[in-house]
């Protein structure tokens, strides 16, 4: 394998339903600007609460894409 260089990059998606769909958000708008993702991590999860109730899950996701030649 030839050597690569990856840039990471830290975005935090949001849905009104799970984290999972919240994760999910994040990476498929980042796939919409930048190409060759490759790695996704959950690295924190969090709620936003209004009025007592949870109103959004948030999910903060490191995602890597490799830099062109």
């Amino acid at each position: 394998m030839a050597e690569s260089v990856y840039k990471v990059v830290e975005l935090v998606g949001t849905s009104s339903e799970s984290w999972e769909k919240a994760a999910a958000a994040a990476v498929e708008r980042a796939g919409q600007t930048v190409r060759d993702l490759r790695i996704a991590e959950v690295v924190d999860q969090d709620m936003l609460i209004e009025n007592g109730k949870v109103s959004a899950y948030r999910a903060k996701v490191k995602v890597s894409f490799k830099f062109e030649d």
